[in-house]
């Protein structure tokens, strides 16, 4: 018999996006790859893309204790009847109800992926319940790969776990980035025009895009500021792409910020896109000011078409960002550093030709899909084949 990997995340876009590619590789690999997720249509969509067998079990994302523990249940007599040799989770909340059912369970290997923290932001009681979450999820996991060195660091020095827990995959990133479809090639010149026209992006201008969600921990509060204050100071034509969806329950941006995306014609929001690449195709630099990260796949993907990258300071952006190679790595929520660093990739065309020629060969070197791939296959056939 096949041995069995279960794949949690909390929502089925995570289960889609986050590993794209990575449960069909395992299947081929001779493991019998289950997904979970909350319910939903795209659950099903996983299923088909993957070839794999999906199982929805809904999960908050918010801290809602008596719709977790129905959760919790539901996933541990769920793990009881499958027998899985392989529990792997990813995301907050999948993460800890996962590893708890599969302890209650009794499965022998359980496995959490670290991709960002949400407690790095928190303070107060909010802060302390979040810390003896992250603890408890630890504990009763067997081991814990952060997807970047700087989170790996920051777990020890909370003393969340032992090291001996800890164990990063290749040189981070959950799923690493498929080159060849995350390339300007991939991207017709007809196309690029026809979507600069319909956004009335003229060829001249300097276009700065996020791809994201537009919430305030992603920066996009100082990064609207900086935009306006950049307009100011320039006579060239610049455009600010955001590319992504609003969550205004979960983490809503100031109403200054919304009022200026709506009114200034030079933000251009287009909503959440499937495939970004022709976004990214019709633009000069991506800005990512977040306030945290795992390790943050549209900087990888950014860099794959080519585009150098502003971010800020935080693990896994100042993983694959080296300051004046491929970008430049700016203080957090500092409307004046991302100001001066959108002003220098405008002005100092050198400077910026240069990092730009630098950012593909930065990411095919160190990120290639299929060698964080291979690597996590590695940990799996090396964990069955201890026991």
């Amino acid at each position: 018999m096949k041995p069995k990997i279960i794949r949690i995340t909390t929502v089925p876009q995570s289960l889609s996006g986050l590993l794209k590619g990575q449960h069909r590789f395992m299947s081929e690999q001779g493991f019998e790859v289950v997904g979970v997720s909350s319910r939903g249509e795209r659950l099903q969509q996983v299923a088909v893309e993957e070839q794999i067998r999906v199982q929805g079990i809904d999960m908050s994302r918010k801290i809602t204790p008596l719709q977790d523990l129905k959760s919790l249940w539901k996933m541990y007599l769920f793990l009881k009847k499958e027998k899985p040799e392989i529990v792997h989770s990813h995301t907050p909340k999948a993460g800890t109800i996962g590893m708890m059912a599969a302890k209650l369970a009794g499965v022998p290997h359980r496995l959490h992926t670290i991709a960002g923290l949400p407690l790095m932001e928190a303070t107060g009681k909010k802060r302390y319940v979040l810390n003896a979450v992250e603890k408890l999820t630890y504990a009763c996991a067997t081991k814990i790969y952060p997807n970047s060195k700087g989170l790996y660091d920051f777990i020890l020095e909370q003393k969340f776990t032992s090291k001996n827990k800890l164990k990063l995959i290749a040189n981070g990133s959950s799923n690493g980035i498929d080159t060849n479809h995350f390339s300007r090639k991939q991207i017709s010149e007809e196309e690029r025009t026809n979507l600069k026209n319909k956004l009335e992006i003229k060829e001249t201008a300097f276009v700065f895009i996020f791809v994201g969600r537009l919430v305030s921990d992603k920066g996009i509060n100082e990064l609207v500021s900086a935009f306006i204050q950049l307009k100011n100071k320039t006579d060239k034509s610049v455009k600010l792409l955001l590319v992504g969806s609003e969550e205004g329950e979960l983490d809503p941006l100031e109403k200054t910020t919304v009022k200026i995306m709506q009114e200034d014609f030079d933000i251009i929001a287009v909503g959440y896109q499937n495939d970004v690449r022709p976004y990214l195709a019709i633009s000069d630099c991506l800005v990512f000011p977040s306030y945290r990260e795992g390790f943050p796949n549209v900087v990888m993907q950014a860099g794959a078409m080519g585009l150098p990258s502003i971010v800020s300071d935080i693990n896994g952006c100042n993983e694959i960002i080296e300051e004046n190679k491929n970008g430049f790595i700016i203080p957090v929520k500092d409307i004046n550093a991302i100001e001066d660093a959108m002003i220098i990739m405008i002005k100092d065309k050198s400077q910026f030709e240069k990092m730009k020629n630098n950012s593909r060969e930065m990411i095919v070197n160190r990120y290639e899909q299929i060698l964080v791939w291979h690597a996590l296959l590695s940990e799996y056939n090396l964990l069955l084949n201890n026991v």
